[in-house]
């Protein structure tokens, strides 16, 4: 059934419908509704789809609609006819007003097809669309950075074939079997031990020498994670994009330091002909901590932060910009106010840019600071405008955390074939709650058309 929709006040000043003088009025058939405008209101936005078809001739009618009546003077758009009344608003108010349940990327699709830019929407709804389209980019940016990290590995026609099939899966997908989570756990614990034994090993054990058994620990820490290193190169087909995966080289630097550490003391051990080789020995030590990072393999969470660094690169470098500026600006006023006073701290300007970086990143280690009543308001000043800085990408930075977070979440829902979960957005949320995520209910609102497509995709 077709719903005709008539306004009086969209015609022209005589309100009258003449089939004399057919240019006078439009049917605009939107997806079955039809909807009459005048001429006059449709020529008023030329730049628009209608605008054009307002001023166009009927040769040119067909490139701008899909279908036409001239004997009824009718147009026929398959388009979403809901959609199309924010359009007819817009015509008749010169106002572009997105509601709440819409989902932007579909309004965006719409408003596109129109000719109606984005920037006509009302500064009321601009923020909140801004704001979700950005998550779904973000959202996007992340799927698509997982595709390509997480290709599937086809091992068709490759020697041993099952074989290395179900290695990879051992040690790529902790949730596709049992004992392939309890390789990722086992995994996760060589970590924390090889970590822990790396800090008791730091330990002043003059008396008794360094025990055996932390030893002992390290070579067996390192021979696992050796082995996992070699198994993943081993199973994999395209040994190039593995070598340039950056877990893969985190992998590397995770152990690499003790083989170079090994070679350095059996080379120059009961030699003195290198000064700084215990320095250079106890600088690669301590870079074994670089472990920690292998356990991004096994957390979501750090998963997450590293993809949203990788996408916040633009907001990361416009905070360093800003707290550079004013760095450079408090320095030079804080050192001008205080450098001639007595047992003044602020003996140069580099020493002003230090405690400008304190202050402005509210950590404050109290080496340096202020004695006169201006300096101190100067200071007050510098650490409020730290405050404000740091909180200005923030939301940001947020947005793209929690689409990322949840990219990877229904990822690895979809993977374990989602046991337990009831409903996508409960699994979400009871994942959300322990991230102190704000605006959650909004977040998960605005991206329901992903929740539909993961449905889709299941």
């Amino acid at each position: 059934m077709c719903c005709v929709h008539v306004t009086v006040s969209f015609f022209a000043a005589d309100n009258h419908l003449s089939h004399d003088d057919p240019l006078d009025f439009f049917i605009i058939n939107v997806g079955g509704s039809r909807y009459i405008l005048s001429q006059e209101l449709l020529a008023s936005h030329p730049e628009t789809r209608l605008g054009k078809l307002a001023l166009s001739n009927r040769d040119s009618v067909l490139d701008l609609c899909d279908d036409a009546d001239f004997l009824e003077n009718e147009f026929f758009f398959d388009r979403n006819s809901q959609t199309f009344q924010y359009i007819m608003n817009f015509y008749k108010t010169g106002h572009l007003h997105v509601r709440e349940e819409l989902c932007v990327i579909s309004f965006l699709q719409e408003i596109e097809y129109w000719g109606i830019d984005e920037l006509r929407i009302d500064s009321c709804c601009r923020d909140r669309y801004y704001r979700r389209k950005e998550m779904k980019e973000s959202l996007d940016i992340c799927k698509d950075a997982e595709v390509m990290d997480n290709k599937e590995e086809d091992f068709t026609g490759v020697l041993c074939q099952d074989l290395r099939q179900r290695l990879w899966d051992l040690m790529e997908k902790p949730d596709s079997s049992k004992v392939a989570k309890m390789f990722g756990t086992l995994s996760m614990f060589f970590v924390v031990v090889s970590i822990l034994n790396i800090a008791l090993i730091s330990l002043d054990f003059t008396i008794l020498g360094t025990p055996i058994i932390l030893d002992a620990l390290e070579y067996i820490c390192v021979i696992w994670f050796t082995g996992e290193l070699v198994l993943r190169f081993m199973c994999v087909r395209d040994k190039c994009r593995f070598s340039r995966s950056v877990a893969n080289i985190i992998d590397l630097l995770a152990i690499l330091p003790f083989y170079v550490t090994l070679a350095v003391e059996s080379l120059h051990g009961g030699s003195t002909e290198l000064e700084n080789v215990g320095r250079v020995v106890q600088v690669l030590r301590l870079m074994r901590s670089l472990r920690m990072l292998k356990l991004g393999r096994h957390s979501t969470g750090l998963k997450s932060l590293g993809m949203t660094i990788t996408q916040c690169y633009e907001e990361v470098g416009l905070l360093m910009l800003f707290l550079s500026v004013g760095i450079s600006i408090f320095a030079t006023v804080e050192y001008a106010i205080e450098h001639d006073m007595p047992e003044t701290t602020f003996t140069n300007v580099p020493s002003a840019w230090w405690w400008a970086t304190t202050s402005m990143t509210t950590v404050g280690y109290g080496d340096i600071r202020p004695d006169t009543a201006l300096g101190k308001v100067m200071a007050f000043i510098c650490i409020l405008s730290g405050i404000l800085i740091l909180a200005l990408p923030i939301a940001i930075i947020n947005d793209r955390f929690s689409a990322c977070y949840f990219t990877l979440k229904m990822k690895e829902a979809k993977e374990a074939g989602f046991k337990g979960i009831v409903h996508p957005k409960i699994t979400i949320l009871s994942s959300f709650t322990h991230t102190h995520v704000p605006n959650l209910y909004d977040f998960l609102s605005s991206l329901e058309h992903e929740r539909r497509y993961f449905e889709g995709c299941w």
